[in-house]
């Protein structure tokens, strides 16, 4: 097995455990751990929040982690952070739910990102966008199996604690699968002549080539001009995701549910559907490629408006809210896969850098739109609230497609050998 294939099939286990389980666990089992722990609306709130302010966290000491003992470490220290997150929630006592949520929501920040740098070390770049296209879909086989764990647990068949032990396995299954997949140590310095050939690649073509510590500086920075797009469509993914997730399953099952399936199980269904279509997230490095990076994006935003205006409409159709979901979850998977290769294109050398600049922006999104979602769902009701909360992603589709469509030249297309 190459250091390639190596490092691809580490980051697709680690985003499946990180993204699955520990970022969506609490979600899925919230009906098992009401009525365990008595938990108030609010109080599941508080906790759920602790998960999300963890993962903020733990995006800035990645960051720090990886340029100073390196993505190994940082990936590893995720996962060890997610093993004992799951223990701590698989223990049953109270006072160490939040703490368990907590931690587990921090192996999320502290295992992707680093994936971009070391992809940067080990695999040719005419490669790099498949790859961290697989990296980024291993969500989608996490969010599959957590959820199928949460419907034998709906169904009696499996006590929830059984199915977090389950998880603090898995946890500890990635921290020797990163140790065997990521290669040790820090990056080398980019030498003169991988500076001319990033620079002569990445620049517009109306500068010199000739590589100057201004204009490499100027490709490097994080708030260089090319990025704003980047951000922008990352801070609308955040708070897009954030309220399909927040909101779905309560407007589905505040509806009447789906026809046959217990109140319970909604959220495992709306999940279900979410991870097995988000697979197709698998070929965006090849889809972007033969489209380019603004109709994929178009396409991606699109799709994520539709989901929402399906669960508005439609919420009691099983074929409404399959269809929702699947959209919904390509969508966060194709996306997830271009914020990675195209904040590795913009920053090169500062790959995770970069890409966790964008998952800050995703994560100031997350904190905004269930927020104001929540506001507009008070005061207009839920099926308002999704066509409202529709035309960010909607707008995004329209003005940043053609945003990126005329400067499409500043971005190599993926097969560029060069």
């Amino acid at each position: 097995m190459t250091p390639a294939t190596r490092l691809t099939a580490a980051g697709f286990v680690a985003t499946a455990v990180a993204f699955g389980p520990a970022r969506m666990g609490f979600g899925l089992f919230l009906p098992a751990f009401r009525e365990e722990f008595a938990l108030s609306t609010s109080t599941a709130g508080m906790i759920a929040s602790g998960g999300f302010l963890a993962f903020l966290l733990a995006l800035l000491a990645s960051a720090w982690i990886g340029r100073r003992y390196g993505d190994r470490v940082s990936v590893m220290t995720g996962a060890l952070a997610a093993t004992a997150g799951f223990a701590a929630v698989a223990a049953g006592i109270p006072g160490l739910l939040a703490l368990g949520i907590a931690l587990a929501g921090a192996s999320a920040g502290l295992c992707w990102a680093p994936f971009n740098d070391a992809a940067e070390r080990v695999v040719p770049e005419d490669g790099r966008a498949t790859a961290l296209s697989i990296v980024s879909t291993g969500t989608s086989l996490g969010v599959v199996a957590a959820a199928g764990l949460a419907l034998a647990v709906t169904h009696g068949v499996l006590d929830w604690r059984g199915a977090w032990i389950g998880f603090a396995l898995s946890g500890l299954a990635l921290a020797g699968i990163a140790r065997a997949g990521l290669p040790s140590g820090l990056g080398p310095k980019l030498t003169r002549r991988a500076v001319a050939d990033i620079v002569q690649v990445s620049l517009p073509t109306q500068l010199s080539a000739e590589p100057t510590p201004r204009t490499v500086a100027a490709q490097a920075s994080l708030t260089q001009r090319a990025a704003i797009p980047l951000y922008g469509t990352a801070l609308c993914f955040g708070i897009t995701n954030a309220i399909f997730l927040s909101f779905a399953a309560d407007r589905v099952v505040a509806a009447g549910g789906l026809p046959g399936l217990p109140d319970a199980a909604a959220s495992v269904a709306i999940f279900l559907a979410y991870g097995i279509c988000g697979v197709l997230g698998l070929a965006t490095g090849r889809i972007e490629a033969r489209t380019g990076l603004a109709p994929l994006l178009c396409a991606i935003f699109a799709a994520a408006a539709l989901s929402l205006i399906l669960v508005a409409i439609a919420p009691r159709s099983w074929i409404a809210v399959l269809a929702a979901s699947g959209l919904h979850g390509v969508a966060v998977m194709m996306v997830s896969a271009v914020f990675s290769f195209w904040s590795l294109r913009l920053f090169p050398g500062r790959g995770t850098l970069g890409f966790t600049a964008a998952l800050l922006s995703v994560a100031a999104g997350s904190v905004v739109g269930p927020a104001l979602a929540g506001f507009l769902a008070t005061s207009l009701g839920p099926a308002v609230m999704f066509l409202v909360t529709a035309v960010p992603p909607l707008a995004t589709a329209l003005w940043f497609g053609a945003k990126l469509r005329r400067a499409r030249p500043r971005l190599p297309p993926v097969s560029d050998p060069r």
